[in-house]
């Protein structure tokens, strides 16, 4: 493919694949629960990965391979058919575990016990360890293995890989602590704004306390935690105001689509105040995309030996984010949360807002950099006489790209991880699985938004003769320009980011512990849990 084009069906797939958990997480809360909606999710992506191998193994399916500088055949429509709906498949039956291997793990722990309570957030750091140890194998070993075997075992290694996978998670089912889903959250935040709407001239009650609460209706949403009336969103208060019409007398259990409980109206309220956090998040992951399209299309341009005898691939690049991310993570964990915890008294050492907020600065500088380094880049191309040879080696070592794919790991280790923590602490226990799939959307706003960038910068910065800032030869591009770009929508996201937070209400709860249960009493809590 062009280069345009492949880097927009890369971050199209990412989209795609990372907007499908909220398919997964609705189909896990309303019905299938979340061990089921795993298994299927992984099955499903097995074919997607099959498919993929046939056609990696089955010439008649693909192109051509190019060799030297001669011009590459591009894929008929019948080989991009077969490409596609292999990547549709993966990208549902990824929908599926995204939306649920996170929030799974998290429910092996028992909220109603405070020791165990504290260790989620633990969770999360080491679960994101584990992918990024998954990512570091798929971009050394994997990559090496198509760069040098062959495509057919590149992708036939991780399908074997994904089914011994699936056999492994079904025999511990006996082991896991499995939740039954409470219904479909999505359809009881419709019958909120249904019922508010319906009583929108009434006038707002006084007094609080007289708005609609059922505990035994609320029961299985609310198991661990109780939330209570927020002072925010006053006019969604009106969905539990009670009427003569709800005629609760004749039958103790309401029109849902009238009446509203104040813990479901809540529930709406949450997730509306995680929104402006949420969105902040799509910029990190449009920066982010960079390093799979135009920072690896430069890491193809330069010498890339590490040693006389070996040369890292460029689809191995990767590397340098992920142990930087793995780095990060374990000195998070294991030195900076203890030293912070000191002054600031917090368990976690400082708050999920303010990890956050670090990790949009590091990125912001990630994509400063890489401005700078492709500057870099070009001048040794002119130097050399290579501007004109898009396919030459240009004689710059490969170890200048390094601090830019090194900055975007320290950057995910803050903000991914924070995004992540945040959306599962914040948003209402029988929502834990759309709780992922916020995170995941979030990254598949980021990866469109890199597509919109792209295919607006291509079309209004063409010049005469054809140029533009994104040629298929980058010596002759302005790529810095684009990652000035990123850089100044990541400096005013920065900004708004910091309004956000310095505004954002915590959840108001009523917690039950084990201990509160047998008393029928709870712990009232307004921040983070």
């Amino acid at each position: 493919m062009p280069l345009t084009k492949a880097a927009n069906t890369q971050t199209n797939f990412g989209g795609t694949a990372s907007l499908t958990p909220l398919l997964g997480a609705f189909v896990a809360d309303s019905f299938a629960g979340r061990f089921w909606t795993i298994t299927m999710g992984s099955i499903i992506y097995r074919i997607g990965m099959t498919s993929l191998t046939t056609s990696a193994i089955l010439p008649q399916l693909r192109p051509p391979p190019c060799k030297g500088k001669q011009v590459c055949q591009e894929a008929d429509a019948g080989e991009l058919a077969i490409l596609y709906v292999s990547l549709l498949l993966t990208a549902v039956g990824a929908g599926g575990i995204r939306a649920c291997v996170v929030a799974f793990g998290a429910d092996q722990f028992d909220q109603t016990e405070e020791k165990q309570n504290a260790r989620t957030w633990k969770f999360f750091n080491w679960y994101y360890f584990s992918m990024g140890v998954s990512i570091l194998l798929a971009v050394t070993v994997i990559v090496y293995i198509q760069d040098n075997i062959g495509w057919g075992w590149g992708f036939g290694v991780p399908t074997i890989a994904m089914f011994l996978s699936i056999l492994i998670f079904i025999v511990g089912y006996p082991l896991y602590r499995n939740l039954d889903p409470s219904g479909s959250p999505f359809t009881r935040l419709l019958q909120v704004i249904v019922a508010a709407w319906r009583k929108r001239t009434l006038p707002t009650l006084s007094d609080p306390r007289l708005l609609y609460e059922n505990e035994e209706l609320d029961a299985s949403i609310s198991a661990t935690e109780k939330l209570l009336r927020s002072k925010q969103f006053k006019f969604l208060d009106k969905a539990a105001i009670v009427t003569e019409e709800d005629n609760l007398k004749a039958s103790p259990t309401p029109n849902p689509w009238r009446l509203s409980t104040v813990h479901r109206v809540e529930e709406l309220k949450s997730l509306i105040r995680m929104v402006p956090i949420w969105a902040a998040g799509i910029l990190l992951f449009t920066a982010y995309a960079q390093q799979y399209t135009f920072s690896l299309q430069q890491a193809r341009t330069v010498d890339r030996h590490i040693t006389r005898s070996f040369e890292i691939p460029p689809g191995s690049m990767s590397v340098f984010t992920m142990s930087s991310m793995l780095i990060t993570i374990t000195f998070y964990d294991r030195i900076f949360v203890p030293i912070a915890r000191r002054f600031t008294g917090l368990d976690r050492g400082i708050s999920v807002l303010q990890r956050i907020g670090i990790g949009f600065v590091i990125s912001l500088l990630a994509t400063l950099v890489s401005g700078f380094v492709e500057i870099k880049r070009k001048h040794v191309a002119s130097v050399h006489g290579l501007t004109d040879s898009p396919k030459s080696t240009i004689p710059l070592s490969v170890c200048w790209l390094i601090p830019q794919y090194s900055l975007h790991g320290m950057a995910e280790a803050f903000t991914a991880i924070g995004h992540l923590e945040f959306f599962y602490d914040q948003i209402p226990e029988s929502m834990k699985s759309t709780a992922t799939a916020l995170f995941w959307t979030a990254i598949s706003a980021g990866n469109y938004v890199s597509t919109l960038l792209v295919t607006l910068v291509h079309k209004f910065s063409a010049g005469s003769g054809g140029s533009n800032w994104l040629p298929d030869n980058l010596n002759k591009g302005k790529l810095e320009y684009f990652y000035w770009l990123i850089t100044l929508l990541q400096a005013l996201n920065l900004v708004y980011y910091l309004i956000c937070a310095r505004l954002y209400t915590f959840k108001p709860i009523q917690l039950h512990r084990k201990e509160d249960v047998d008393s029928q009493e709870g712990v009232e809590l307004t921040g983070p849990v």
